[in-house]
């Protein structure tokens, strides 16, 4: 029975150090930033931007693995579309383009003599 005791108190001690391991491992955010370079620097500001709004320690991760990446491979496009699950501030942005509607010079007198004509007389 001993012997049970002392591996009870073995496991114990390596399940401990398991736990301390997996505390001092905790995520913090990457100090990479380089403002020398303003490409970066835009997508540096977006990923902390995102790390401050996410408390998952997986969400983290991964926000960690995507800066790491593109400090390394430098793609924009894929670091913001893989970003993009991620980001809360994507509704003050709207994406695509207005369609501006083009008219000709001739067309546009008229309208604006019809136009002033009509407020005249209303």
């Amino acid at each position: 029975m001993a012997e049970n005791d002392s591996e009870s108190k073995t496991l114990s001690d390596s399940e401990s150090k398991t736990l301390s391991d997996s505390e001092s491992k905790t995520l913090s955010k990457l100090d990479i930033d380089k403002p020398q370079d303003f490409k970066f620097h835009i997508a540096y500001e977006v990923y902390s931007q995102a790390w401050d709004d996410n408390d998952s320690e997986s969400i983290r991760t991964k926000l960690n693995e995507l800066i790491s990446f593109l400090s390394n491979e430098g793609h924009y496009g894929g670091f913001y579309a893989q970003m993009k699950p991620f980001r809360k501030d994507l509704d003050s942005f709207s994406p695509g383009r207005k369609r501006i509607q083009g008219q000709k010079k001739r067309a546009w007198a008229k309208d604006d003599a019809k136009a002033r004509r009509n407020r005249r007389y209303k």
